[in-house]
């Protein structure tokens, strides 16, 4: 099983999250933003991260942009309660930066884990433009 970083802002998401995958083997680590994910990545191995999008400190690009960088080979899905230009521009703009998938909160149980399996299995996701 994989070792995943949940990115939120908010507790109560990035606990059910962590217990959810906690549930079918995954090794979960917690972050409340950006920042203190990029912290995590950097003290543990991690296979794939979940971020959220709006959040304070540091929001869920600026993230992906700093995992791309430093972790190319890193998996990301992002989560978001919604977006100020819309759902395909926040999906397309997620997927520039390297994110495999792009889940709308709030998201049915058996999405996130068919989501996580999916990208875990995948190849490397990142695009050449997102790791420079």
């Amino acid at each position: 099983m994989a070792r995943i970083l949940v990115i939120d802002d908010d507790e109560a998401i990035r606990r059910s999250v962590r217990r959810l995958l906690e549930r079918v083997g995954h090794t979960v680590f917690e972050a409340g933003d950006g920042e203190a994910g990029i912290a995590v990545l950097r003290a543990e191995p991690i296979a794939l991260v979940l971020t959220d999008i709006y959040m304070p400190r540091e929001d869920g690009f600026a993230t992906m942009r700093r995992v791309r960088r430093e972790w190319p080979t890193v998996k990301i899905i992002t989560m978001s309660g919604g977006s100020r230009a819309g759902p395909a521009d926040l999906n397309a703009g997620a997927a520039a930066m390297g994110a495999a998938r792009t889940l709308s909160k709030p998201f049915d149980v058996q999405d996130l884990i068919d989501a996580v399996t999916s990208v875990l299995n995948e190849g490397p996701s990142a695009p050449p433009e997102a790791t420079r």
